[in-house]
């Protein structure tokens, strides 16, 4: 190791400790300003809540301002606003755009609920309310660790944040916005903590989102529900249509069997499958708690690289004919259908959709009409690991969990995260600090609070290690 280099590790090494002193004077503050914000109920998907959502805004712009901003406003949109605010302390070093959402899902059921969704409460360890972890307690953590870099002069780059408030229902404003105003957040890199870790003692960096293609079907046969007896036999029946349609599209292997499908499916490297295949699995353990006796999936792929690397089909739902009390004998008119698909990396989820569409409506037997309905979709993204920006993100957890994070390919989705991309040319960095078990958009959402903390200590670290641009990893 170069001296050049141990110094700088020495010099981090003091940083954090006067940063962990200012967190550990003021983490009672932190909390209690994070449980104000908690306290709004900002539920994007429900109309009555809009008040909600300007004031959740305002709340935003006055704890980034109170954490050392030079500017932050709430600029309006055609849904919720957004939040911009920044800190420019040389226009010529590096700028880190922070991304996150105020919006949070609704609470129902609320009787399942064993404390009140809006009013926080600390039980085992835990801070328990709706919005704890998604994503108010991880985006809140940017916040304070973006405070005590300014209170202790620590803060060695340039810093933008932008929050929005439709995350939950599709972030059709900040699509808009981000084209309208991607000069105002011109940035190196965006920070995000809106995702998981593997474990509390497997640190983990989300290196990969899947993307999704969404479409309802809907197949017709004769022109009225018919007497299974009378016609049964000579007339076909739209649900077994549409079952032998769907099956089709799999093989024995759960290949998807669409022509071109996997034209631009981009394959993982050995070593980032060796480095996935890391993570901690218990297979014994998965289907217990599934309650399932054995596991299905792609041949060749293990579970992990299945939910995260391997694009899936499935049917979400399907109904048709009689489905009330008792028996009715009927052969249906008409059959439906939900499917979806979870995309990968360079596959594009309007290609997708086209193609998926004109399969089914092109092999559709004659005795049936089919009409496929693309609704909606979102693209997938990608980080590559060896990006400056990851390396000081390893970096950072190497100096606050002591062990190098496990790459992980999230089977989720966050569309806006490849829309920023698109229209900024610029990478997102994926630290999340939840867990599995938070219950995110159920009844009894929940983070825990060294969670909350460590996440601002490891923020800060990244700064540290992406300002000397990774090097130190």
């Amino acid at each position: 190791m170069s001296q050049d280099i141990q110094i700088l590790k020495s010099l981090i090494i003091i940083i954090m400790q006067i940063t962990n002193n200012y967190i550990e004077a003021n983490k009672e503050r932190f909390l209690e300003e994070l449980f104000g914000l908690i306290r709004i109920p900002s539920i994007s998907s429900e109309s009555a809540h809009k008040p909600d959502m300007i004031r959740c805004a305002e709340y935003w712009r006055d704890a980034i301002m109170a954490a050392g901003a030079d500017k932050a406003e709430v600029m309006p949109t055609e849904g919720n606003p957004i939040v911009y605010g920044e800190k420019i302390i040389d226009p010529k070093l590096p700028t880190v755009l922070v991304y996150g959402h105020y919006d949070v899902m609704p609470v129902d059921p609320i009787d399942q609920w064993h404390t009140d969704p809006f009013e926080p409460v600390i039980k085992d360890g835990k801070i328990w309310a709706r919005g704890a972890d998604d994503d108010k307690g991880q985006s809140f953590m940017h916040a304070k660790a973006f405070e005590t870099m300014v209170k202790t002069n620590t803060l060695p780059c340039n810093v933008k944040f932008m929050l929005e408030g439709e995350e939950e229902i599709g972030s059709g404003s900040l699509s808009k916005w981000v084209v309208e105003y991607k000069d105002l957040v011109k940035a190196d890199v965006i920070l995000v903590s809106d995702t998981s870790m593997i474990a509390t003692d497997v640190p983990s960096i989300t290196t990969g989102l899947r993307g999704l293609a969404y479409w309802e079907i809907e197949v017709t046969g004769p022109n009225a529900d018919l007497h299974s007896g009378l016609f049964g036999g000579s007339v076909a029946n739209p649900l077994n249509t549409l079952c032998e349609m769907i099956a089709k599209c799999m093989d024995e292997n759960n290949h998807i069997t669409i022509p071109h499908f996997y034209d631009d499916v981009v394959t993982c490297s050995r070593r980032e499958r060796q480095l996935l295949n890391m993570a901690p699995y218990d297979e014994k353990s998965y289907k217990a708690g599934l309650g399932v006796k054995a596991l299905r999936g792609e041949k060749g792929y293990t579970k992990i690289e299945r939910v995260g690397i391997r694009p899936t089909f499935d049917l979400c739902g399907m109904w048709g004919g009689y489905t009330g009390e008792g028996s009715k004998t009927v052969l249906p008119s008409k059959a439906y259908a939900k499917l979806s698909c979870r995309l990968v990396p360079n596959q594009d989820h309007e290609k997708i959709a086209v193609l998926v569409k004109k399969y089914l409506e092109k092999n559709a037997p004659k005795y049936v009409t089919v009409k496929v309905t693309p609704l909606h979709g979102g693209q997938a993204y990608g980080c590559p690991i060896d990006l400056p920006a990851y390396k000081a993100a390893e970096a950072a957890y190497m100096d606050t969990y002591g062990k190098l994070p496990i790459p992980m390919r999230s089977g989720g989705s966050i569309p806006i995260i490849s829309t920023f991309e698109k229209v900024l040319g610029i990478k997102s960095i994926l630290m999340g600090f939840g867990l599995g078990e938070d219950a995110i958009h159920s009844p009894n959402e929940n983070y825990r609070l060294d969670h909350f903390y460590k996440g601002i200590e490891t923020i800060i670290a990244f700064y540290q290690h992406f300002a000397k641009g990774g090097e130190l990893a």
